[in-house]
């Protein structure tokens, strides 16, 4: 049997703003169950995209310079606590019965997710401009 390969950053990151965009689509629809389970597929991939994420951002290729290596290694542990948390918030959503478009909707507006999203995009945006 073949093993499967852990994500890319690039997936990781895609995993987690699909998920969001979709919570945000969902959480409009006032339901009270989730019907074809859908929502529960993209809450699963997120909480995978963020296990190892700060890792797979240090494995990226990063600027050099010793400021720059600092700045990344100090940003990683905010990025790997601000994931453990979401992920936290994301397994208690899984672990129901039953996800309604009000849970949803407090899980969008949790600071733990919000502040994951922050980091990601700040990191993605900052490692594209280390490619510069």
């Amino acid at each position: 049997m073949a093993e499967k390969s852990e994500p890319t950053l690039a997936e990781r990151i895609e995993a987690v703003e699909q998920a969001y965009e979709f919570m945000l689509a969902y959480a409009a629809q006032g339901r009270e169950d989730e019907g074809g389970g859908s929502v529960r597929q993209f809450l699963e991939r997120a909480a995978a995209a963020l296990e190892g994420l700060a890792a797979a951002v240090a494995a990226s290729p990063h600027p050099q310079n010793a400021t720059s290596r600092q700045a990344f290694a100090v940003f990683l542990e905010i990025l790997n606590d601000d994931a453990r948390k979401a992920r936290a918030a994301l397994g208690l959503v899984l672990a129901q019965k039953s996800i309604s478009s009000q849970l949803v909707d407090n899980l969008n507006a949790s600071i733990h997710l919000r502040a994951l999203l922050t980091d990601v995009f700040l990191i993605d945006e900052a490692l594209k401009r280390g490619e510069d």
